[in-house]
């Protein structure tokens, strides 16, 4: 292991109080908080087979993610955050995200969870508009949306991300641009900005709704980018959107090819060690996660781990890292996957000559063409 490269880690909660039509994360229906206590021991039970994957560095960012984390009291999630820092320390400016719904029940814990140690939330609000978040069988209303941006800056958050959708059944482009001016009367500093697709094993995939056609709403995104410059905010990633310094570090990490640990059910960690880079993925569903962990056992489970295939590291690099609208430099392909700028400079020459990506010896980035056309430009590294 690199003693530079940073580590974070994922936390997932996969229960969510109604299953969304177009998701296809790793959530669940019928929770129930009893399920709490055993599920926070679960989680510490995982995390103490994984401590060894640390190599003695700190923990620089923590990410709630889910399913539907503020589902989960504050009381919870303060034991988890104990339970982590017990085991484990954490950099003096850990950032530590919690996702959450607008409703009622989940904002008006929001004080809560900021006395607990999170100090940025991401806010699922997909739209401001009530006939949209219908579509899209959201629980919540437009005025739900906005109370919730409220509380969560008067209950002291300074970082808050707002999730929004684009292309909805029926949506105009001037729909959608509402949504993000709404966003900005709030002074939401960090947005992530998405289109809409239709992903198997969703509900949508089998009843899929009908869709703007991409050339409709591909100027869409030129638009959103004026809007969103002219409030200072820009682009740093495919779909992420932020004003400068505040970006989403946990994020920015996965991108940049760094590690993280992850603990619960369906949760993906990637390390690297001095033999290689290596994935793992917990088992998905909450019962069997429980049966898995929930017990007093500590047996180590690190034989799970999976090597990237050398031929595949350059590809699984570049997948991430040219994500990030400026790049990387040269030097981190190097530090996190041990290859060199002789390895690659054939296909680069070839990516430069269409037009698909910089000429730079320092750093790998992609033109506007090439990140139009991301997906092809990663296919040529593997």
């Amino acid at each position: 292991m690199k003693p530079t490269i940073p580590l974070s880690l994922y936390i997932h909660i996969p229960w969510c109080e109604r299953k969304c039509p177009y998701c296809d994360f790793n959530s669940h229906e019928n929770y129930s908080p009893g399920v709490e206590p055993l599920y926070v021991s679960a989680l510490l039970n995982d995390l103490d087979q994984q401590l060894e994957l640390s190599s003695g560095r700190s923990i620089s960012t923590i990410f709630f993610g889910g399913g539907t984390p503020s589902l989960f009291s504050a009381a919870a999630i303060a034991q988890i955050l104990e339970g982590i820092r017990a085991r484990i320390s954490l950099s003096d400016d850990c950032e530590i995200t919690l996702e959450s719904n607008p409703g009622s029940a989940e904002t008006n814990k929001y004080t809560s969870y900021r006395e607990t140690g999170v100090n940025r939330l991401s806010i699922g609000v997909q739209s401001f508009a009530d006939e949209k978040l219908r579509h899209l069988g959201r629980i919540h209303s437009g005025d739900e949306a906005k109370r919730a941006i409220d509380m969560a800056f008067s209950s002291g958050f300074q970082r808050l991300n707002v999730d929004l959708m684009y292309g909805l059944e029926n949506q105009t482009r001037a729909e959608a641009i509402a949504d993000v001016e709404t966003a900005l009367s709030f002074g939401v500093s960090h947005l992530s900005w998405y289109q809409l697709t239709i992903e198997r094993n969703t509900a949508f995939w089998s009843k899929p709704p009908t869709l703007p056609d991409a050339d409709v709403v591909e100027p869409w995104q030129e638009s959103v980018r004026r809007l969103l410059s002219n409030s200072n905010i820009y682009q740093y990633e495919v779909s992420a959107w932020s004003r400068e310094g505040e970006e989403s570090r946990h994020n920015v990490n996965y991108w940049q090819f760094g590690d993280y640990l992850a603990i619960g059910a369906g949760a993906h960690g990637k390390v690297s060690t001095g033999e290689g880079v290596y994935r793992f993925q917990r088992t998905r569903h909450p019962a069997h996660y429980l049966e898995e962990f929930g017990g007093s056992t500590t047996t180590s489970r690190i034989n799970t781990l999976t090597a990237i295939p050398d031929e595949d590291i350059v590809g699984e690099f570049m997948m991430n890292a040219l994500r990030l609208r400026d790049g990387a430099p040269i030097s981190l392909l190097c530090e996190r996957t041990g290859r060199s700028y002789d390895e690659i400079n054939t296909t680069l020459k070839s990516l430069e000559a269409r037009g698909l990506m910089v000429s730079n010896k320092e750093r790998l980035a992609t033109t506007p063409l090439g990140y139009r056309y991301l997906d092809s430009v990663v296919e040529s590294f593997f």
